[in-house]
């Protein structure tokens, strides 16, 4: 063997050693700023987890979470992809105008499932006017940007489907075309899968009716950008170089508002707005601290009213417009909430219920099935 070809075996080994020693000596992180979400932890061994798998598995995504320089790679991955003029990285299209967009996939028994469960609880929910509004995601309104060729399925079609499904037990909220008519507007993040608080405006505009509610105008509102430098969960997923940050704006009411919020930790605040955020990657939990199990909002307003929202992270942006019309507002997320969701809107004398996901969420969460657990 030639001493150049020793040289970079010897140099291959080494890094493949290296990287395995690097791994070994460095710290588990706890949280990923880039994702936003907590990292898997070193896994407890235990006979139960070795024979079932669940240790082999836990594992795994231990390892994957925790490799060391992880989003240094994930980096380097998603320019090369973007070198090599790929549409899509990680399941994310690189769309026109800087658009980050997620297809969605065909529905499958989830979907199903998650919609038998919603029936279910409305019908047995006796004495209390159950809503749902299914928002569609990006992708709904902004086909003409995808890549040539992009395969996704329909997202109004499973909105259709829904719609059938559901409308025998409760009113149902269609803002497709409403979206769709402004979508030349700032009504949708570019890098994130959220709606902007405009397209949560247009989309509590056109449920005033059905929930009995007469809207506030936007020249009722002071609209200010509080961000101009945010990145979001799109641009987590791709790394994308070259791609504009997105701007958040918030609806302040120029009319007088006060606000008691209330988390399933006791804490309190008299915001529906956590600033801090703006000082960090996870700028849209800026909007009701982000996800939490449950919380409640108390209102100025005095009219009796009082609502259950069961949200997905979709409601965020859309809540602080209900504050203006409600009493009260009981905000539940299924994804942490598993206690009975009917005992609790009975003892908390709640006649009001407002089931608010975005459709592509709603398809495939199976958290929806802790509705079932309602006697």
């Amino acid at each position: 063997m030639s001493i150049h070809k020793k040289f970079f075996v010897g140099a291959f080994l080494l890094f493949i050693y290296g990287i395995g020693l690097f791994n070994v000596l460095a710290s588990d992180r706890a949280f990923s700023e880039r994702e936003n979400r907590p990292l898997a932890q070193m896994p407890e061994w235990t006979l139960s987890n070795f024979y079932s798998g669940k240790l082999t598995a836990r594992f795994d995504t231990y390892m994957s979470d925790q490799f060391v320089w992880k989003d240094g790679w994930v980096k380097l991955k998603a320019m090369s992809e973007w070198a090599s003029l790929k549409q899509e990285n990680n399941g994310v299209f690189f769309g026109k105008d800087g658009f980050l967009i997620e297809p969605f996939e065909k529905p499958g028994v989830q979907f199903d499932k998650n919609m038998e469960y919603m029936k279910r609880f409305a019908a047995n929910a006796n004495g209390i006017q159950s809503y749902v509004l299914l928002a569609p995601t990006s992708i709904a309104l902004y086909e003409d940007k995808l890549p040539l060729f992009a395969q996704t399925s329909s997202e109004r079609d499973a909105f259709e489907t829904a719609k059938e499904v559901l409308a025998s037990e409760m009113e149902v909220i269609d803002v497709y075309d409403a979206l769709k008519s402004q979508s030349n507007e700032h009504i949708y993040f570019k890098t994130d899968h959220h709606w902007t608080m405009r397209g949560a405006y247009l989309a509590y505009k056109e449920s005033a009716e059905i929930l009995g509610i007469k809207p506030y105008k936007e020249d009722d509102f002071n609209i200010e950008t509080v961000a101009e430098n945010f990145y979001g969960t799109l641009h987590s997923k791709t790394n994308t170089i070259g791609v504009e940050p997105d701007k958040i704006d918030v609806y302040l009411p120029k009319f007088e508002t006060s606000h008691t919020v209330t988390y399933e930790d006791g804490r309190k605040s008299e915001s529906l707005y956590e600033w801090d955020y703006l000082n960090k990657k996870d700028k849209y939990s800026l909007f009701l601290d982000g996800n939490h199990a449950l919380v409640k909002i108390e209102t100025g307003v005095r009219n009796g009213r009082k609502l259950a929202v069961v949200k997905d992270s979709y409601a965020h942006a859309f809540i602080p417009f209900l504050t203006n019309h409600f009493e009260e507002i009981h905000v539940l997320d299924l994804r942490y909430y598993h206690s009975d969701v009917l005992m609790y809107l009975n003892e908390q004398n709640i006649s009001e219920v407002l089931f608010l996901y975005n459709v592509a969420n709603f398809a495939k969460d199976p958290n929806v099935i802790w509705l079932s657990q309602s006697k």
